[in-house]
């Protein structure tokens, strides 16, 4: 294999202040893809597509700004790798016009006070996040990062990556029409959803788009196999939708066992009205109450 030339570049993130971000960083760390992503040298780290090739990307969090460097195998992409890496963290929010939102709900207030500046943990490819959403459909994060790293081994284009241990791109949904069914360690009925939304995303029969969330979410939505969970997650960190709400979500539910909110779905997304439209960062609030790991800073 010819191992392309790349440049590299060291980018200051500006962001608007507060921003905690043990959630943010333990999100994507613990749930990330052997081979794409990894946490190295207190950056976290990963593979993404870009218009004219792929970027490797070393986000580490400082007290004003997040340092960025970008290993780009075309400068041409510079820009498109700073514009993923902002969208990823979530750095273009306003955080005070949000926690002050939330925070008029007593439940709330203590959660807000606790932790301001709360973000969404996203992703830099929106059908890359629906297909790892699908893998993660009712198991745990450690299985869905299994069955992401078979797959990213398996048909994932290889990179360099000579600064880290990072060996792959996520592939994409035209890398995974070869993928054979009877390859997938996965139930009978999520390897078929699974299927369906790999074709439908490489015939564009399905659009992901961000700037179209309300079609993005009909045509997910109407695929076999894709319930709530998976729309609503999709949702809030591929397409970036501030009101995006998982009320099914087993840690989200726990939380409001805790908090004394409704456990019932309906019951609870009815209660949740007043922290609209916000809700996708009161499920940052509310998954921070309990002791996963993704609520923790990687160490």
């Amino acid at each position: 294999m010819t191992v392309p030339s790349t440049t590299t570049h060291t980018v200051r993130l500006p962001f608007r202040p507060p921003l905690h971000p043990d959630s943010l960083f333990g999100h994507l760390v613990v749930t990330g893809v052997p081979g794409v992503e990894e946490w190295r040298g207190g950056a976290y780290r990963r593979t993404m597509r870009t218009p004219y090739g792929y970027a490797v990307a070393a986000l580490r969090p400082a007290v004003d700004h997040i340092e960025c460097r970008l290993r780009l195998t075309d400068p041409r992409d510079l820009d498109d790798a700073v514009a993923r890496c902002r969208w990823l963290l979530d750095l273009d929010v306003d955080p005070v016009v949000v926690d002050d939102a939330l925070a008029d709900d007593p439940l709330l207030a203590p959660l807000v006070a606790r932790a301001p500046g709360r973000r969404v943990p996203r992703t830099v490819d929106v059908e890359e996040l629906a297909v790892r959403a699908v893998l993660g459909q009712q198991v745990s994060t450690a299985a869905a990062r299994t069955h992401a790293a078979r797959l990213v081994f398996a048909h994932g284009p290889p990179i360099n990556d000579p600064d880290g241990g990072l060996t792959h791109l996520f592939p994409s949904p035209t890398d995974l029409l070869a993928l054979d069914p009877e390859s997938l360690a996965l139930p009978r009925a999520r390897r078929a959803t699974l299927l369906g939304l790999i074709s439908a995303l490489a015939r564009g029969e399905v659009r992901l788009d961000p700037g179209h969330v309300g079609r993005s979410r009909a045509e997910l939505g109407a695929l076999k196999g894709i319930g709530p969970w998976t729309v609503e997650t999709v949702a809030m960190r591929g397409l970036g939708d501030p009101d995006a709400f998982l009320a099914t979500d087993l840690g989200v539910r726990a939380a409001a066992t805790l908090l004394d909110l409704p456990g019932a779905p309906r019951a609870l997304v009815a209660r949740a009205e007043r922290w609209q439209p916000w809700r996708a960062y009161a499920v940052q609030h509310l998954w921070a109450t309990g002791g996963h790991a993704i609520n923790r800073m990687p160490t």
